[in-house]
């Protein structure tokens, strides 16, 4: 892309880095990255400075806010079992504030170092059995992402309530789901890029925050593994599957 001197590059949270290490002079704007200014792709949200800026997904607080939606939903919740990449560093942030949000909670996280395949999918799950979890917590990232409905499907095999990032793993059969309105971002990333393009610096447009958040519960799902979802829950949640 920048070898055809395009006028502005518009970016997911995955390829946000490898942008930014590719140019330094044509604009990047960011529809949902995760943690711009830990991930380095940003000075600060308010003064983005460089030739980034764009939308933050919270990858890094959500992932704690689930812990918290397991803890509730789930009676006498023990262990949870984390569904991780291995060797990623770009988690290394999001597993810190897990770790110390779980201690906080008095819950004990099982790491699960998960091969995104059929075979280590599969295994991973046989693992969290072995290790007696109790609810399943999956980290938001591509290759998960892809395999949403073989992770939905391990689930209800194994009867394991889990919580998701995206509405799209509910879509395939997933108990619950909660995350930015992604929609919702990459309308307001769609202004950026009408307004850099009429001449606005990047570095003068501040890295914006979500917003809107989406806590999706589906009862078929529900049904399907025997759980029943506690009512103080379904209250709580903007869209209830039924």
């Amino acid at each position: 892309m920048v070898g055809l001197k395009v006028d502005l590059i518009v970016v997911t949270a995955g390829p946000a880095a490898a942008a930014k290490q590719a140019t330094s002079t044509i604009p990047i704007v960011m529809t949902n990255d995760g943690d711009p200014v830990g991930e380095g792709l940003v000075a600060s949200l308010a003064q983005p400075g460089g030739n980034v800026t764009g939308f933050s997904s919270l990858g890094t607080e959500l992932n704690t806010k689930r812990l918290e939606i397991l803890k509730d939903a789930v009676p006498k919740l023990s262990r949870v079992g984390l569904l991780r990449l291995p060797g990623a560093t770009a988690q290394e942030l999001q597993l810190k504030e897990l770790r110390a949000a779980a201690l906080y909670l008095k819950l004990k996280l099982e790491e699960i170092e998960t091969q995104p395949d059929a075979k280590g999918l599969e295994s991973t799950f046989q693992i969290a059995k072995q290790k007696r979890v109790n609810a399943i917590l999956v980290m938001a990232n591509r290759p998960f992402f892809a395999e949403r409905k073989r992770i939905v499907e391990l689930a209800g095999k194994y009867r394991l309530p889990a919580i998701y990032p995206q509405k799209e793993y509910v879509d395939e059969g997933g108990l619950m789901s909660y995350g930015a309105d992604y929609e919702d971002l990459f309308r307001k990333a769609a202004h950026y890029v009408d307004r850099i393009l009429k001449g606005t610096k990047p570095a003068d447009l501040p890295v914006q925050q979500a917003m809107r958040f989406e806590f999706i519960i589906s009862l078929p799902a529900a049904k399907r593994i025997g759980y029943i979802v506690p009512y103080e829950l379904l209250a709580r949640a903007n869209e209830v599957r039924k």
